[in-house]
């Protein structure tokens, strides 16, 4: 028998580490492959993480509510073998010998065996958010399926995973032995000796002043709630990109009598064909999606002093959860959706939002973000830009309001249904010319709008 070393897999290119939220196996339980053995949740999303191996749980290396880093050790499974990955402990007496240059050379050799065995898996799983088990790296390592390739497979294990049936499948049904494979040469240089730089003054460190924060009295009667983890994180999420981006905002009435009345009109022969609810968020996001394709400079992102403009156009969706927190799931690739497919895609990713059920690439990758700050009632309202991001939109709440309606035959007073539009926009890179040109074009959109449209 030996043992196998469960760790915490990368759950995203931005996600260092996650709170073990509960142990969904006990020491002693007889686990199989895919099968969830733990749940954690991120700032982002929570996901329950699978084994790698059949086996047996012996140990659990954390507790309910604990901070893990990607790739700690969570928990330890027995298994069938002659090799064991958990380093062996002993409780004899450690005693100390002079190392022999042999044993030297013997673990240099290891070193660089495990380094080589590391880059060969690496090429395969490229810079990919899917989670992949090692035995399916190891799979398409072997049979030569390149990561491409291996983003292609549909996945029958939880939350979409690919399993070991599924890749052989793959392998079965004709997949490709030779395909293009990613040379190591590169890897296997050497790295380059870094210059002595002792000759280099020393920096000179700087004292700042420190800024004594005001202390919070706390008086009798007064109840002190402790900030779950989500909202320490979303708090901190929030003055970085206040600190970060120069917010500016500009706003925009819009009149929207004539999607008022279409959706009044399609909304239950919608339902009845199509069996999904037609709300306004998918007319909105259909107009944001046609309005950053006109304007790509606010699909962009910062790095640094660079600008990187993004190819798709994957629009973040604000949506609060029961406990009050908020999450972001992301449409990816906007501008490609028809006005059903984007109700549909809408529908979906709301409904999991409430029941927790997103996945981890779900609530990643958007370009641009959305919130409806209407449902609330508000007017409108004053966004803070989520980072990367350099641009987001509020939808203010759809009021029956008087207003002048121009014909001609003169102006009247008449009773239309309007809303307003706050972009808040980051002005390092983004002008007010174009912020408010992005704004009003989403704006002519929506008034435009052909009552007599057919979905």
């Amino acid at each position: 028998m030996s043992k196998f070393e469960l760790k915490l897999p990368r759950m995203g290119e931005s996600v260092a580490e996650a709170t073990l939220t509960s142990w969904l196996k006990e020491v002693g339980d007889t686990i199989e492959m895919d099968e969830a053995i733990f749940e954690i949740a991120t700032d982002k999303v929570d996901s329950e993480v699978p084994s790698e191996v059949d086996g047996v749980l012996i140990e659990k290396c954390f507790n309910v509510d604990d901070v893990i880093k990607v790739g700690q050790t969570v928990a330890i499974i027995e298994i069938d073998g002659d090799v064991s990955v958990v380093a062996n402990t002993t409780d004899e007496k450690e005693v100390e010998e002079p190392v022999q240059e042999e044993m030297v050379s013997a673990a240099e050799e290891a070193v660089i065996k495990a380094k080589s065995d590391t880059s060969s898996v690496d090429l395969v799983i490229g810079d990919s958010d899917r989670f992949y088990s090692p035995l399916v790296k190891n799979i398409a390592k072997q049979e030569g399926i390149s990561f491409e390739a291996l983003e292609t497979i549909p996945g029958t294990g939880k939350d979409g995973r690919v399993t070991k049936d599924d890749i052989l499948n793959y392998v079965q049904n004709g997949a490709s032995s030779d395909e293009v494979k990613t040379t190591t040469a590169e890897q296997s240089k050497p790295a380059a000796i870094t210059a002595d730089r002792t000759s280099e003054p020393a920096p000179v460190k700087i004292n700042e002043p420190v800024v004594d924060k005001p202390r919070v009295q706390v008086s009798e009667g007064d109840e002190v709630i402790s900030m779950t983890r989500m909202g320490k994180l979303i708090a901190k999420h929030m003055t970085d990109s206040v600190s970060t981006s120069a917010h500016v905002q500009s706003f925009i009435e819009v009149d929207v009598t004539n999607i008022v009345n279409w959706r009044n009109k399609m909304k239950d022969a919608f339902f009845k064909r199509e069996g999904e609810k037609l709300t306004f968020t998918p007319i909105f996001m259909e107009a944001v999606a046609k309005a950053l394709k006109k304007y790509p400079m606010m699909n962009i992102s910062v790095d640094g002093d660079a600008v990187i403009k993004k190819k798709n156009i994957n629009i973040g969706m604000a949506a609060a959860l029961p406990d009050g927190n908020l999450i972001v799931p992301v449409i990816k690739n906007a501008d490609q959706l028809n006005l059903v497919g984007m109700a549909k895609v809408i529908n979906d990713l709301a409904n999991r939002s409430r029941n927790n059920a997103l996945k981890p690439d779900e609530v990643q990758g958007g370009t641009y973000t959305v919130t409806n700050v209407g449902t609330f009632g508000s007017v409108f309202g004053t966004p803070i830009i989520n980072q990367p991001q350099v641009g987001i939109l509020a939808l203010g709440a759809i009021r029956k309001i008087p207003s002048v309606i121009e014909t001609a035959e003169g102006d009247f007073i008449g009773i239309r249904s309007k809303m307003y539009l706050s972009h808040s926009y980051d002005h390092r890179v983004v002008n007010g010319a174009l912020g408010s040109m992005f704004a009003k074009t989403i704006a002519d959109y929506l008034e435009a709008w052909d009552p007599n449209r057919e979905i």
